[in-house]
């Protein structure tokens, strides 16, 4: 088995990126898939809404990229949801300055994943809102992408900066790197804009915008404030149910992308 390695990405702030990878992994999880959860954002929101505190943690993600510790030595279980969270806290911002003095700096993520390889079928990243050197890392290690995004005015001019940074990346690290599904977050059906950018954005990409659409919801927007996934929450919400069908919808690509053995 090889681990599904997945960044969840976009450089513009405030898009659902942190609440679509901890919502993610619990939706997986839910499935009894074996999911890991890479806070690689110094806020460590992926951390405190898995319900671990940022602050009490003995390591974190920054001692894992620096090579000081291997993940599994850092990982903390998300006891009420069941993946595991390699967390995150302001020291991430220090070990960002460290590895801009390293070589190979930008392998640092991929040489740490390459120790755990096999050992979870699904490990997400949750990226900062900013394409530095840490998201860099996030990309060369990750098989994937996946793009959370607003549908309003200004999302598909940033939806062509992140483009650009991927094609870098595939052309200089990572050749396998690929668009795994862009993500309409936050939307609102009675919105007009909203409704035009959706439509541009399958006229353009296609199959690669997930069915799957997360509507406004309060209940998700509270959870994390209770250290809980929307679906520990209230597994009622429209908010968790776009989450489990978002799961779905990756579970049964994946099936289909699967060679049938001969």
């Amino acid at each position: 088995m090889v681990n599904k390695i997945i960044a969840i990405t976009n450089q513009k702030g405030g898009v659902g990126k942190t609440t679509t990878s901890i919502n993610l992994a619990a939706s997986l999880a839910a499935t009894k898939r074996k999911v890991l959860l890479l806070d690689l954002d110094p806020q460590g929101n992926a951390t405190m809404g898995s319900g671990i505190d940022k602050n009490s943690v003995e390591f974190s993600s920054c001692e894992m990229l620096l090579g000081e510790k291997g993940i599994n030595e850092v990982a903390v279980l998300a006891q009420e949801s069941g993946y595991m969270v390699v967390p995150a806290n302001s020291d991430l911002t220090a070990a960002e300055v460290q590895l801009m003095e390293r070589s190979n700096r930008e392998q640092q993520l991929k040489r740490a994943l390459a120790k755990v390889d096999g050992e979870y079928d699904y490990i997400l990243i949750d990226c900062p809102p900013s394409l530095n050197m840490l998201t860099v890392n996030a990309l060369v290690a990750a098989r994937s992408v996946i793009i959370p995004m607003q549908c309003e005015y200004y999302a598909l001019e940033g939806l062509t900066a992140l483009l650009d940074t991927i094609e870098q990346i595939r052309s200089n690290f990572n050749a396998a790197l690929e668009v795994e599904g862009l993500l309409r977050t936050m939307f609102d059906s009675r919105n007009n804009l909203a409704n035009d950018v959706s439509d541009q954005l399958i006229h353009h990409f296609g199959d690669k915008v997930y069915r799957t659409v997360v509507p406004r919801n309060i209940r998700l927007a509270e959870a994390p404030s209770h250290g809980l996934p929307v679906i520990m929450y209230d597994k009622s919400c429209t908010g968790a149910l776009s989450y489990l069908a978002l799961a779905g919808e990756i579970l049964r690509k994946e099936q289909v992308a699967e060679p049938v053995p001969a």
